[in-house]
């Protein structure tokens, strides 16, 4: 999978060094040409590298241990929203890395557009203006200049732990680039730059002025300069483009998450349970604790948040740190978290897992500000620099990772490939047709489903809790071995329906199954002649009606985990009904989006030629979902009667293909 990059996207790493120790290492970090979206990035990386993660509790954050520089081109800095986003995360608690320099390197051009065309501001930095941030304009033709205001910045940070943006006023002297001609569209301007003498021109007749050197010694020092140059880049001119080796690029082995037995989760369950003397809780959410307190022995079983819960307890007792942001996250969207307290009388706050005795590892959780570009791009950066980290974003709906679609697109799918970042981050996407409309519906599958390809994605539609347990644990273990970023299509209906919670002994023994058998059917396999193969909530409503009361002959078959394709432990339960005659893909999302393109040529390749594949769903939409409740409950009984219903008399002779219903 490995594609490597253009040169001027690539990142870099140097470090000073003295008497053979390292001092105060420089990340370059890798960046696309979309102008802006690799500041938050800086900024995660930084507060990565500022954070100590080795014990239990909040993470200790040291301000003086990383700086933050970010360099903005004039016309991007206004231009593009995400700049504002990263500068709102300045001052808040779970972002801050104690202040940014920024510096503004002012062409006073974007391309081919002037100024005036680019901002309604008087200069490009006054976006600045209203997060109270000092702004110094500074002549990029003075160095003496530059240099103080670089040293007054550095002051500043240091002394106010805030953010300082230059505004490094200067030029571009041949165009966009080298081979562009820039009087095509800025005549006058680029007359006066041809006449204009270069910054080393001027300090020269400045340092030769104030006998600081001579003319001959000025020259040699450009002559021994553009050597060194020459030298350096040879070996590039001359050499091969050297890939990686192809091991670098292969899976290893994961490892094994370690058991758990139910008596250390019950453990843990208790500790979690325990908060300070007088410290007392809303009525209403005393009642969900102790219903958490009661889930080892009641019939009820555990929930998803609950089995959630309990896996980042596990996760840090066994020494590995967690990192959980979001909108709403600590209390959780759908109020089902809660793993941030707050008094009921004085609104103190108290986070069990931060408490938890076992604990040998940090754990955060922030509310984020109403932002998913800037902060999961933060939470990638995060994960670049602390690979050893379990980090999650999560969406307040899945339909709103779309406006981060730069960040996944960009850096968090191909990272692997084109700069070798392999990063474990998770991202959690609350996914389910409940009828809220086409912004509630859907976290667009689709999508990373079709950016998928040479193992960089892990992508999971989980139905049980137990199923989310070990899949979160599994993430964890393979941080070190196998790290790939985790898409997760988090449940909303599901997080409180008993078909999804799970007992005990399914968090304590087993493993996380990217495939799930109809426990149903799976004792009497041969009277089985139709499977309806389905992923997420979708398989537990079909599983949960009474259509299934009408056909002993169905299995429902859940697909866990869609990429990597479990084309084996798939194909291994298929073949186990002998009898089978037709198979049914089923969703909740219209035919042109969920699951279906990528599923059908795969599940064809599985199935005897004899066996026609049928599609249960909705049918091709521009929407992703109905913006009526009771048009979604009666499409959503249709495509359930649809995947029971017999196939009409025409479809049947339908076989070694795949269609629409």
């Amino acid at each position: 999978g490995w594609t490597g990059d253009v040169k001027y996207h690539l990142g870099a790493r140097k470090a000073y060094r003295d008497g053979g120790i390292e001092h105060m290492p420089i990340t370059l970090l890798p960046n696309p040409s979309h102008l802006e979206y690799v500041n938050p990035l800086v900024e995660g990386t930084a507060r990565a590298a500022q954070e100590r993660r080795d014990q239990r509790g909040i993470p200790q954050h040291d301000l003086q241990a990383a700086l933050a520089i970010v360099l903005h081109g004039d016309a991007a800095f206004p231009g593009e929203g995400i700049v504002a986003e990263t500068l709102n995360l300045s001052r808040l608690p779970g972002f801050t890395v104690g202040g940014t320099l920024h510096i503004i390197v002012n062409n006073q051009i974007g391309f081919t557009t002037g100024p005036r065309d680019a901002r309604s501001t008087l200069y490009a930095s006054d976006l600045a203006k209203g997060f109270e941030i000092p702004i110094v304009h500074v002549n990029a033709d003075d160095p003496v200049a530059c240099i103080a205001v670089a040293r007054m910045a550095s002051a500043y940070i240091e002394q106010f732990h805030k953010d300082f943006l230059i505004d490094l006023v200067g030029y571009r002297r041949w165009g966009h680039n080298e081979g562009d001609e820039p009087l095509f569209t800025q005549p006058q301007l680029y007359r006066l730059i041809a006449e204009h003498p270069t910054v080393r021109q001027q300090w020269a007749q400045e340092l030769i002025g104030e006998a600081v050197v001579t003319t001959e010694e000025a020259q040699a020092l450009i002559t021994a300069v553009q050597a060194r140059l020459r030298a350096a880049r040879q070996p590039q001119l001359t050499g091969e483009e050297q890939l990686p080796a192809e091991a670098a690029m292969v899976s290893r082995p994961a490892a094994l998450p370690e058991v758990v037995t139910a008596e250390q989760l019950a453990e843990l369950n208790t500790q979690l349970l325990q908060w300070p003397q007088g410290f007392v809780l809303n009525p209403k959410l005393e009642r969900v604790m102790e219903r958490r307190r009661s889930a080892f022995t009641a019939d009820s079983g555990i929930d998803w948040a609950h089995a959630e819960t309990l896996a980042f307890a596990t996760i840090v007792a066994a020494g590995t740190p967690i990192r959980l942001t979001g909108q709403d996250s600590e209390r959780g969207t759908f109020s089902q978290r809660h793993l941030v307290l707050h008094e009921h009388a004085r609104g103190e706050r108290f986070v069990p897992l931060q408490k938890l005795q076992a604990a040998r590892a940090s754990f955060a959780v922030y509310n984020s500000p109403l932002s998913e570009n800037a902060v999961l791009g933060f939470e990638y950066g995060y994960s670049v620099h602390a690979p050893g980290v379990l980090v999650l974003w999560e969406a307040q709906f899945g339909d709103f990772a779309n406006a981060a679609q730069v960040i996944i697109d960009q850096f968090i799918v191909p990272g692997g490939a084109k700069w070798q970042q392999r990063v474990g981050l998770v991202l959690l996407l609350p996914h389910g047709y409940e009828g809220q409309g086409p912004e509630h519906s859907s976290g667009r599958l689709e999508r990373f489903l079709q950016l998928a390809a040479g193992d960089n994605l892990r992508i999971a539609n989980c139905t049980t809790a137990a199923q989310y347990f070990h899949l979160l644990r599994r993430q964890a273990a393979q941080l070190q071995s196998d790290a790939r970023p985790l898409i997760v299509m988090t449940p909303k209906s599901l997080l409180r329906n008993p078909r999804a919670a799970s007992l005990i002994a399914d968090l304590a023994h087993g493993s996380f199954h990217p495939v799930l058998d109809d426990p149903r059917t799976a004792a009497l396999p041969e009277q089985v002649t139709r499977i309806v193969i389905a992923s997420g909530k979708v398989a537990v409503e079909l599983l949960a009606s009474g259509e299934l009361d009408r056909a002993p002959h169905l299995a429902v078959v859940r697909l866990e985990e869609l990429y990597p394709f479990p084309e084996s432990e798939l194909a291994a339960i298929i073949s186990g009904y002998p009898n089978v005659q037709e198979a049914v893909w089923l969703q909740e999302e219209p035919q042109n989006m969920g699951g279906w393109s990528y599923v059908a040529p795969r599940l064809r390749a599985l199935l005897p030629l004899e066996v026609p594949l049928c599609y249960a769903g909705r049918p091709p939409l521009a929407s992703t979902a109905e913006g009526s409740h009771s048009a979604h409950a009666t499409e959503q009984a249709r495509l359930l009667k649809t995947a029971v219903d017999p196939i009409p008399e025409l479809q049947p002779a339908i076989s070694g293909g795949y269609h629409a219903d």
